[in-house]
């Protein structure tokens, strides 16, 4: 059974950049044909999808980051990054990593438990 797990700061500063690292077990990364995602929740908010790496390495973020969002992998240790640039208090929230059957958020079927990351001078 595939296994996530989230690590993260924890507390980042206003300005700097956020990230957030999914280590991946009971599975590869790289096997056919899933997609691993990142989502994150703020309080009281809905859950937000912010970026996908597949499977042979294809990635996508969510256009209303304007190009903040950077998603990567390391194949060796089975884990993949994401990082947001230039955080402001409202990237406040847990965020999530997902394994998904497909490129759609709807598609996920395995998550990690969360990461609290707070924004804060």
């Amino acid at each position: 059974q595939v296994q996530l797990q989230e690590s993260g700061p924890g507390l980042v500063k206003p300005s700097q950049t956020l990230s957030v690292v999914c280590n991946v077990s009971g599975g590869s990364i790289t096997t056919n044909f899933y997609y691993w995602h990142w989502l994150r929740q703020a309080s009281g908010k809905d859950m937000e999808w912010l970026a996908y790496i597949s499977y042979n390495g294809a990635i996508a973020s969510d256009p209303s980051l304007k190009s903040r969002a950077s998603i990567s992998r390391d194949t060796a240790k089975n884990q993949f990054t994401l990082q947001l640039s230039s955080v402001t208090p409202e990237d406040t929230a847990v965020y999530y990593c997902a394994r998904g059957r497909g490129s759609h958020h709807s598609s996920i079927d395995y998550w990690g438990q969360g990461t609290q990351v707070t924004v804060s001078s």
